[in-house]
């Protein structure tokens, strides 16, 4: 039977009284507090495009924001229009954390700037390239790679489109693998203070685990990641066949993604009106872990997911020698060169200093965090044509 749970009587009563009558608790981050890097520039708030606007246009309008529709949300190497890729993902986690963020008055832009931002600077092939990324990164530098504070250097250094500070501070603190059962902002007023905090994860991966967004804006997106994935992981495990609804455990927050949607939405709303927090009560949080643990149990470490991991390490490790030599000798006709530096060298992305100048490990990094998973595909074919690597993808009609 559905279960669809509804806001108590009280908290209804209220929530339409105050937003009758506008009397409610402000909560919401305000525009007029928006920090950029550069003040200087045509980037100033109006009143046609107030300043989150701005950054959500700006995010859109990134050249890696397309690269979402092919990168693996969690199934890899499969045909199917209607398994969810990234580009889905950002757009669910936007629209059910707006919907929260509408009943708690807060600021809705700001809202859909982190949400669409917060996977950008994500590898191809899901999670599982972004640890063999941080292995090759730290094997040569010492230095950690995670896809959050990788999506703030896409928005803030390789690209510098100049997004507000807390825009960018949202986006790394989004850590949808870490649950807490309440989320409260810690203040932060300073890019200095921003960017230590972010330069502390490069050499300590535990750091990242610490960051706690500086908005309740950023608290609503980070727990709303969480949702927008739980079911719908299990969704798309239905859609590649390798699970039925009936096969995970009966759960009072629901089994389907429509019910564990409404389910945690609706008791974080319940919880957190009127809060400088952002919660939900005990029993939810409870049911949201094992939910949770169900998924890496069931699907996350099931075969059909990880059954070319040992590939894609391989292929990524000689792709990252190679990509790291032919930077090193000035190789000019190496996709390095044709591709990646063509595209961030565009006259209209002003720098300080060139992207060249960059130590040479980052670059690489940066160029195989951007690629889809074709492009990471059709580049190790076109640079390895000999090797006998190859990924199968699962066809429509397997």
């Amino acid at each position: 039977m559905a279960n669809y749970e509804t806001l108590s009587a009280e908290r209804t009563q209220q929530m339409e009284r105050e937003f009758s009558d506008g009397n409610f608790a402000r909560v919401a981050c305000l525009e007029e507090h928006a920090l950029r890097r550069n003040t200087k520039t045509h980037d100033g708030a109006t009143i046609l495009r107030p300043a989150f606007i701005r950054d959500v246009d700006k995010i859109l309008n990134c050249p890696y924001y397309n690269r979402y529709s092919d990168k693996t949300q969690v199934f890899s190497l499969y045909k199917n229009d209607d398994i969810t890729h990234r580009s889905l993902h950002v757009q669910l986690v936007s629209r059910i954390a707006r919907t929260i963020g509408r009943a708690l008055h807060l600021n809705l832009d700001l809202i859909e700037a982190i949400a669409l931002g917060h996977d950008i600077g994500h590898t191809p092939f899901g999670h599982t390239g972004e640890r063999f990324l941080d292995e090759l990164y730290r094997a040569h530098t010492g230095r950690r790679f995670s896809h959050n504070i990788h999506s703030v250097r896409v928005l803030d250094r390789i690209f510098p489109l100049n997004i507000t500070l807390q825009t960018l501070d949202g986006i790394a603190a989004h850590n949808g693998e870490l649950e807490m059962s309440e989320y409260r902002p810690q203040p932060l007023d300073s890019f200095q203070a921003f960017d230590t905090a972010i330069e502390s994860c490069y050499t300590d991966i535990e750091a990242v685990k610490r960051l706690v967004p500086s908005t309740l804006e950023g608290c609503v997106v980070r727990i709303s990641d969480i949702i927008a994935y739980l079911g719908k992981d299990r969704h798309d495990a239905e859609k590649s066949k390798l699970f039925t609804p009936e096969d995970f455990e009966d759960s009072a927050i629901g089994k389907i993604n429509a019910e564990i949607v409404n389910n945690l939405m609706v008791n974080i709303i319940e919880h957190s009106y009127g809060k400088p927090y952002i919660r939900m009560d005990g029993e939810h949080f409870a049911l949201l872990q094992a939910a949770k643990k169900e998924n890496y149990e069931l699907i996350y470490k099931h075969s059909a997911v990880k059954q070319a991991d040992e590939t894609i390490r391989q292929m990524m490790e000689e792709l990252y020698e190679r990509l790291l030599k032919d930077f090193k000798d000035g190789n000019a006709s190496s996709p390095l060169f044709t591709h990646h530096f063509a595209d961030l060298e565009k006259p209209y992305y002003r720098r300080a200093n060139s992207y060249r100048d960059e130590e040479a490990n980052q670059v690489v990094v940066d160029y195989l965090a951007s690629m889809t998973d074709d492009y990471f595909i059709d580049l190790y074919n076109y640079l390895f044509p000999k090797s006998t690597k190859k990924v199968e993808y699962k066809g429509y009609f397997d």
